[in-house]
């Protein structure tokens, strides 16, 4: 027998407590096996459902959009960025948008932090040296395995919301001067509260700094924001380090003034064209990589479920969802 509660479509496999919860609130599909979606198999679902609970992984576009059936109200992101989804075909159709913001930012700010500690003092390449059993190591020295210090170091952070604030918290505390570059201005309390310098123009911040932080979204705007003329800026002791969105950086370029030692080196949770990832960025030991963990932690993916939860079942209430997204907004 057919059930009479809203059917909501899962694309990805999510936490245990997450998938029982929509099952017992809903006529809830999961993706038991965890296998993403084809594009034909997305828009099968959509299709179908009354609410699609999709990932930042699945490209929503508007060819996609264009062949969702009726039913189909709610898009409930499991995710902070949605720039998988086109936001102005959603809402051209009448198709609510929401996100899961604010629960990620403590985890994301602590591996931004960790990735700013372990490019300059090689902490990986050092860990990987042993773990080989080279026997390249034959004790300490005073020479061997040098890198640099942070402590009283400019770092620049490209985007102060939520989690750049986080991280200037974290960087503060470690002796690191804070400059920032944002849309807006933060209020006055909160630049004093991390005792940070404001940069209206990012071109001029980038000049100065000895570590950038990327901490935007990415949107049309921020495509490429660090464009390899923006890169060539950067002193070449600097290093970037990206947790927010590969497409912000030119990759291409990144790669190369790393290679010819015009940058020091990056740490990188995102890429440019994930999966994939740049070979050049792979092969150079002064780059760290990351398979996009900034918000890996079961506490934060169970966050993330409970705000898609409360977003669906407040929009099938008939309000407001507290998380809806506008295309302003990003």
């Amino acid at each position: 027998m057919a059930s009479d509660r809203p059917l909501v479509i899962v694309t990805r496999k999510l936490p245990d407590v997450v998938e029982t919860r929509l099952r017992e609130l809903f006529d809830a599909r999961l993706n038991l096996e965890d296998k993403p979606f084809s594009r034909d198999e997305l828009i099968a679902a959509m299709k179908e459902a009354t609410v699609l609970v999709p990932t930042v992984t699945d490209r929503i576009d508007r060819a996609v959009l264009s062949q969702a059936g009726p039913d189909l109200k709610l898009i409930a992101q499991f995710g902070t960025g949605v720039d998988n989804i086109d936001l102005d075909t959603a809402r051209n159709r009448a198709i609510l948008v929401t996100n899961t913001p604010g629960v990620l930012t403590e985890d994301t700010a602590d591996m931004t932090m960790a990735l700013i500690l372990a490019v300059p003092r090689r902490l990986t390449e050092g860990a990987a040296l042993l773990k080989s059993g080279s026997d390249a190591w034959q004790g300490w020295s005073p020479t061997w395995m040098l890198g640099q210090r942070i402590y009283g170091k400019r770092l620049g952070i490209v985007g102060m919301g939520r989690i750049g604030q986080a991280v200037a918290r974290r960087a503060k505390a470690f002796g690191l001067q804070i400059h920032y570059h944002n849309r807006r201005r933060v209020p006055s309390d909160v630049e004093k509260e991390l005792e940070a310098t404001y940069w209206d123009s990012l071109d001029q911040m980038l000049v100065r700094m000895d570590i950038i932080s990327i901490n935007c979204p990415h949107t049309p705007a921020t495509y490429h924001l660090l464009s390899a003329r923006r890169l060539a800026l950067l002193k070449p002791t600097a290093y970037i380090v990206n947790t927010a969105r590969g497409e912000v950086i030119d990759e291409n370029a990144l790669a190369r003034m790393i290679d010819n030692n015009e940058l020091a080196g990056a740490g990188l949770d995102v890429f440019e064209h994930e999966p994939a990832v740049n070979p050049k960025l792979l092969r150079n030991d002064r780059v760290v990589v990351l398979p996009h963990m900034g918000s890996a932690t079961l506490e934060g993916r169970i966050d993330m479920g409970e705000k898609v939860i409360v977003n669906i079942k407040t929009f099938l209430d008939g309000h407001a969802p507290p998380d809806r997204v506008h295309p302003a907004m990003f």
